[in-house]
């Protein structure tokens, strides 16, 4: 059910404590985490503690809870420092955009240069 831990989503369990993360900050509706595979100097995720598939279901579910995470993004960007030089919040939605990870979760970038259009 949408907004129940998943037993077999890592990033329940993360959320959970169950499998160690390098968490950066924690809120009562977030956790934020170095991703394992950093593709920038930044390279933090945010996941809502309460598990939604993707981005979109998580918005249309729990409105507030979106609006946790990106504000939460904001925050790990200043505490990094990227927010003095930019920084990019990236939500991937399916397999095909490059999600792994079936638990909505918003990837702050930033400390280089970020081209765009992504590639």
């Amino acid at each position: 059910m949408a907004g129940e831990p998943q037993a077999d989503c890592l990033f329940c369990k993360i959320a959970a404590g169950e499998v160690p993360a390098t968490i950066v900050r924690e809120t009562a509706t977030t956790v934020a985490f170095r991703d394992i595979n950093p593709q920038a100097p930044t390279h933090v995720l945010v996941i809502p503690r309460a598990h939604y598939r993707d981005a979109a279901a998580l918005a249309t579910a729990a409105p507030e809870l979106a609006a946790d995470v990106l504000r939460e993004a904001g925050e790990v960007a200043a505490d990094e420092k990227a927010d003095a030089t930019g920084y990019r919040v990236v939500f991937n939605t399916g397999s095909g955009a490059g999600q792994t990870v079936f638990h909505a979760h918003a990837h702050v970038l930033g400390g280089r240069g970020l081209e765009w259009p992504p590639g």
